[in-house]
């Protein structure tokens, strides 16, 4: 005789039963560019040495069958990536993802690995080594971009955490960049890019900010400064100036320039020989109520 089950008991099991199913079943592997939305991320709960970790070093290497598509949709917008890398350059902000996909697979196929050399970009071909450039503080890296991203508006380049915190734009989460794509034939026969540094801890004292001297190691292509505002009206400007100063001692070289373009009034710290040099500068800045001052490199043009 075959006993009745309640109406409760009959769905409790269906409940058991669905919850088995879902925890057994294999997820379906994506056909597509893994989606990275906007997220909130983290950087690793552990202190890593950047400065021995080397930039990503240029190789030949075969295009990716699963993350060279003829074109992939993210979000309702299509991205129809490049055949080709060569003599590709782009301007615009690059962001930074970390611990929240560490481990998982890339649109190339390889595990990310957020303390590697690499990056996200959403047309460059996978893989490409890249040379990027912060543009505010004239910090460089080589990465192997292996995934596609970022899907933000925007933004051109998604860093690893390592990659980000060279170029030192972990604690604003963005940064104005440069990005060159580099030809692995030609990299060989040249000098590599030198890493850039990690970023300095706080000093102890507050370090002196007399002008700056000439430093054997100044790039002639470039120029450093510390800008410390900038003003439509120059009157602000000036007040800025005045109360600087006041506050440093008038051996500092600061200077205002005003701009046809932009139409404002900079107030400035500079030229400045070096980036370590730049840096004293900024953290000085910092110490004494200007935290948002920051590191400019322009190129020095020659008549």
């Amino acid at each position: 005789m075959i006993r009745s089950i309640k109406p409760s008991t009959f769905i409790a099991l269906s409940l058991i039963i669905c919850t088995l199913a879902a925890c057994s079943s294999t997820p379906k592997k994506s056909s597509g560019p893994i989606k990275r939305p906007p997220h909130s991320d983290s950087a690793p709960h552990r202190n890593i040495d950047i400065a021995s970790i080397p930039n990503a070093v240029p190789k030949r290497e075969p295009h990716s069958k699963y993350g060279n598509p003829k074109s992939y949709v993210v979000f309702g917008k299509r991205y129809h990536p490049l055949s080709s890398s060569k003599g590709f350059t782009q301007r615009g902000i690059a962001s930074w993802y970390g611990t929240k996909f560490h481990g998982k697979r890339t649109s190339s196929g390889e595990p990310y690995d957020m303390f590697a050399m690499t990056a996200a970009h959403k047309t460059l071909p996978l893989p490409t080594y890249v040379e990027v450039t912060n543009l505010d503080n004239g910090r460089k890296v080589i990465v192997k971009v292996n995934d596609r991203g970022p899907f933000v508006s925007g933004r051109i380049i998604d860093l690893s955490h390592t990659a980000a915190r060279k170029l030192n734009i972990i604690d604003s989460g963005t940064g104005r960049v440069k990005i060159k794509a580099i030809d692995p034939g030609q990299y060989r026969s040249q000098k590599p890019t030198q890493s850039a540094k990690a970023t300095p801890a706080p000093p102890q004292k507050t370090p002196s900010i007399s002008s700056p001297k000439p430093h054997p190691t100044t790039l002639p292509s470039e120029r450093l400064f510390v800008q410390i505002g900038a003003f439509s009206n120059s009157r602000n400007a000036k007040n800025v100036q005045k109360d600087l100063y006041q506050r440093l001692g008038p051996k500092l070289r600061i200077d205002t320039h005003y701009s046809d373009t932009e139409k404002l009034y900079r107030v400035r710290i500079g030229p400045i020989a070096s980036n370590d040099a730049a840096e004293r500068v900024h953290t000085r800045l910092n110490h004494i109520g200007f935290p948002g001052s920051r590191i400019i490199s322009e190129p020095v043009i020659s008549h």
